[in-house]
């Protein structure tokens, strides 16, 4: 079969999305807290942070399919207001991607890119909705050439990816204890506490996690973009006397001088970037070295710029610790195959009261055991939806 040939009968063919709604028993980040509460839309708002969260597991799935009919799966950040995602999946992006070859996914997103960068949509929904068809691309492209989705993206370093606890949603301090013990009981070796949610402060989360850990597990803090860069060095110096692994969004995520304040003021290592979708976002900050950890979160970046963002950390000798958000698990997926694909990812995010819950909606034998995450195996990126989620598609 001659190239071309080839290239019509795999061209894309059809582009779809999902919004999936599923329960969960305790709201993210642990029970409410006082004076908070869930409006009519499913909404509710942290006073620790000021920011707002669903009362389910939301998110936007993307299926992308070929003409003969090879299918690639993505998933992207739909935590609110995720309509507006697949509004532009729907009316623009996935017109636009039909006939054209899955096989160039990484020209492909440039492209999607390009459309609106003049009208100044290099973030927020629209990128959100490049990165869901550009994580199904990938798997696509990956499907078609018989190989796992890290193949694709360098090569397999690892197979096991350490694997950090991100939360303790328990609503006392001596609860949450109580649970990081656990963790580390299971095989673990580090944790991570909210600020949001510390309710004596995070000096004394910090201190009493230490006490009862030992001196041997990492803690982490993240401490939601809560204080002015001044507060927050002050802050951190103090957790630091608890050997604070790494401090993660102490300020404002636009403050671009109060991050460099904080980075070049601590001792601890400051870790940021989960809200930000491309490389373009990154190399300001790289180059004022206001971190020295990023937290590419796939759900936000897609595969493509994904990689740009962990090559470009690579070059300013920073560690990378990919961010894992609300999903069924098919972004983690891809997340754990970028990350098994680079020299510089000491750990992962493991969230573990959404990874768990829901890895019964994938298939694949994905799983997180005794402080590692296991890259799921296959071709692509190994997971595919499996039929209990379509009970909880919402309907339009």
């Amino acid at each position: 079969m001659r190239a071309d040939e080839m290239s019509s009968t795999e061209a894309i063919a059809k582009v779809e999305t999902f919004i999936i709604s599923i329960p969960r028993d305790v709201p993210y980040l642990g029970a409410l807290r006082a004076g908070e509460s869930i409006n009519e839309r499913g909404y509710f708002v942290r006073k620790g942070n000021r920011s707002v969260y669903p009362r389910t597991d939301m998110s936007v799935l993307v299926k992308v399919t070929s003409r003969s009919g090879a299918v690639g799966w993505g998933e992207t950040y739909g935590i609110v207001a995720p309509g507006a995602v697949t509004e532009i999946i729907g009316d623009l992006l996935g017109p636009i991607m039909v006939g054209r070859d899955p096989r160039d996914p990484g020209v492909l997103h440039e492209d999607l890119y390009d459309l609106m960068r003049v009208r100044g949509f290099f973030g927020g929904y629209y990128v959100d909705a490049l990165a869901g068809v550009d994580i199904a691309v990938w798997d696509l492209a990956a499907k078609l050439a018989g190989v796992p989705l890290a193949r694709l993206l360098g090569g397999i370093r690892e197979t096991k990816i350490p694997a950090y606890v991100s939360g303790l949603p328990k609503p006392t301090l001596p609860e949450r204890v109580a649970m990081a013990q656990d963790w580390i009981a299971r095989g673990f070796d580090a944790v991570k506490f909210a600020s949001a949610v510390a309710d004596d402060g995070d000096v004394a989360e910090i201190a009493a996690l230490r006490a009862s850990l030992g001196p041997k597990p990492k803690i982490m803090c993240d401490m939601h973009w809560k204080w002015t860069a001044l507060q927050a060095i002050k802050l951190i110096d103090a957790m630091d006397r608890h050997d604070l692994y790494f401090a993660e969004a102490p300020c404002q995520p636009e403050d671009i001088d109060g991050q460099a304040q904080v980075a070049a003021s601590v001792r601890t290592s400051v870790a940021l970037g989960e809200e930000w979708r491309t490389a373009y976002e990154y190399r300001p900050r790289f180059i004022r070295r206001c971190m020295d950890i990023v937290q590419p979160e796939m759900g936000h970046t897609g595969v493509t710029e994904f990689m740009k963002i962990a090559r470009m950390a690579e070059a300013f000798h920073c560690k990378v610790i990919p961010h894992a958000s609300i999903g069924i698990g098919i972004f983690q997926a891809a997340s754990l195959h970028a990350a098994a694909a680079l020299p510089n990812v000491p750990y992962h995010e493991y969230q573990h009261s959404i990874f768990d819950k829901n890895l019964r909606y994938v298939s694949g034998d994905m799983r997180c055991q005794a402080g590692f995450f296991h890259l799921p195996t296959g071709i692509g990126h190994g997971v595919e939806p499996t039929a209990d989620v379509w009970q909880h598609v919402v309907k339009r």
